[in-house]
């Protein structure tokens, strides 16, 4: 069985993080929560905080131009 998750980048993190000041990271829109267990997630979770992310379309990663 393929994984979406190989069509996609090791993380969300696009290098612009704001978790120590805000709850949900303005860079990647996941939470303070997800991007210190990020490496702890099994593919699952990643698959749901990548849909949910890529739903809410309200980061930078979703919204910067690209370079």
């Amino acid at each position: 069985m393929s994984s979406e998750l190989h069509d996609l980048p090791d993380s969300p993190c696009i290098g612009v993080c704001s978790t120590l000041f805000d709850e949900v990271c303005m860079g990647c829109g996941r939470t303070a929560f997800e991007v210190s267990n990020w490496v702890f997630f099994s593919d699952e979770e990643k698959r749901l905080v990548w849909q949910r992310i890529i739903k809410e379309n309200k980061a930078m990663r979703f919204t910067r131009a690209p370079t």
